[in-house]
């Protein structure tokens, strides 16, 4: 029998798998070819690590000062304060001037702050206030970087390869994430100013990497900071309902349907496994996480991301309920895994559509509006956890989060129908 015949310029259909993983492979090399985004994204995995590795640090330490439960919360809501009251301020700079530059200052400071902490531990000075008022300084910084991060991406990559940047950024902070805190717990054995040095060094890295970075960089024509200017982002976001669907979708996802809180209360009372198990449960998120930026920067998702997005979103909401009612370890640490896998396809789908949507012009205050729901999500649902474990118990706050999550899953499909129906990442 002859072959069959194949149209000229048409591969056979034998060869599709493969033709797929080549092409899969061969963006992938694009990807690693963009020298100026493997520098941000050195410098990213440098700074973030270090950030994770002070925050170790700073909250062990403030601990062996005081003893006191509530000066570690204190750490966590000095940060934040600091960051919602500069968000919108950070995001008109961002538009404004070098993003790189901003983030290599952002990098610096956190930098003079280490400098500063191994100063102070070594001369025997460290005290509750100092730590606390580095937190100040630590969360005014946030606003600026995570603008200037989120910003920055698009400039240094060819919009068909925006989605695996996305991807591939991510699977760096997830490593940082992981490692970052067992990294800090190591190191800090030699001392606290050990894990200041090693995290002064991480940030001078990332500063010398940032400072290299080189793109195309138009400078907008200069216009009065107004009220105007400041909320444009928001004004942006509103009108259109995509992007206002996606970023508020994550907002009550991660409101209603966050744990972290309450996993020390499951370790020891629920699940028994101490300590130790505590790290893991920690831990699994970003492990699902991890595994799933790696293949999304592999395999991107290219139809149906709308429906994907609230499908990724209501699968979360199900593995809280998983976790909330299970009694066994294995099974809970499953569920944590597929919801930190759930949440990356959630993260990439969101942020590479935002920053499609976006022009230039506003994305610094887009992505700072973005950033400050981001951080009202995690921080009010540490404390919508705390709060609601205190009436239910911490089964039933988990277990109620999840279901609050699979529901504004469901009605986001009715409230944002254009957000549902949407088949690629571009407009």
């Amino acid at each position: 029998m002859p072959p069959p015949e194949t149209i000229p310029g048409q591969r056979p259909a034998s060869s599709g798998l493969a033709s797929t993983e080549a092409d899969a492979v061969s963006t992938l090399s694009q990807l690693l070819g963009q020298r100026p985004f493997m520098r941000l994204w050195f410098a990213r995995l440098a700074g973030t690590a270090a950030n994770q590795i002070l925050m170790v640090a700073v909250g062990w330490q403030m601990y062996e000062l005081t003893g006191s439960a509530w000066d570690l919360g204190l750490i966590g809501l000095y940060q934040f304060v600091p960051a919602l009251l500069l968000a919108l301020p950070a995001g008109q700079a961002v538009d404004r001037w070098h993003r790189g530059r901003i983030l290599a200052a952002c990098l610096a400071v956190q930098a003079v702050v280490a400098l500063a902490l191994l100063q102070a531990s070594s001369a025997l000075w460290a005290s509750r206030e100092l730590l606390l008022g580095v937190s100040l300084v630590l969360g005014g910084v946030r606003a600026f970087q995570m603008s200037a991060q989120q910003a920055l991406t698009p400039l240094l990559v060819p919009p068909a390869l925006l989605q695996r940047a996305m991807a591939f950024s991510a699977s760096a902070m997830q490593a940082a994430v992981i490692g970052g805190p067992a990294l800090g717990g190591l190191i800090y054995a030699a001392g606290a100013g050990a894990v200041y040095a090693s995290c002064a060094v991480l940030l001078a890295l990332g500063v010398m990497l940032l400072l290299g970075l080189r793109y195309e960089h138009s400078p907008p024509l200069p216009e009065p900071v107004t009220l105007g200017t400041l909320l444009a982002g928001v004004h942006f976001i509103r009108e259109r309902k995509v992007v206002l669907g996606a970023i508020s979708l994550d907002l009550f996802a991660v409101l209603l349907g966050g744990a972290t809180a309450l996993l020390p209360m499951f370790a020891r009372d629920i699940l028994q496994v101490g300590p130790e198990g505590l790290g893991l449960l920690r831990a699994a998120p970003a492990v699902g996480a991890l595994a799933t930026s790696v293949v999304l920067s592999r395999w991107p998702l290219r139809r149906r991301v709308g429906r994907t997005l609230l499908g990724a979103v209501a699968l979360f909401g199900l593995c809280m309920v998983v976790f909330g009612l299970s009694t066994s370890f294995w099974l809970s640490l499953l569920a944590l895994a597929v919801s930190g896998a759930a949440d990356m396809v959630s993260v990439v789908v969101r942020q590479t559509m935002v920053q499609l949507e976006t022009p230039d012009a506003m994305r610094g205050r887009v992505g700072a509006v973005n950033s400050l729901f981001i951080g009202a999500s995690n921080q009010l649902g540490e404390f919508e956890s705390g709060a609601t474990a205190a009436l239910l118990g911490p089964v039933g706050s988990v277990v109620v989060g999840g279901l609050g999550t699979v529901l504004v899953a469901l009605l986001w499909r009715r409230l944002f129908p254009s957000l549902a129906r949407r088949d690629g990442l571009g407009a």
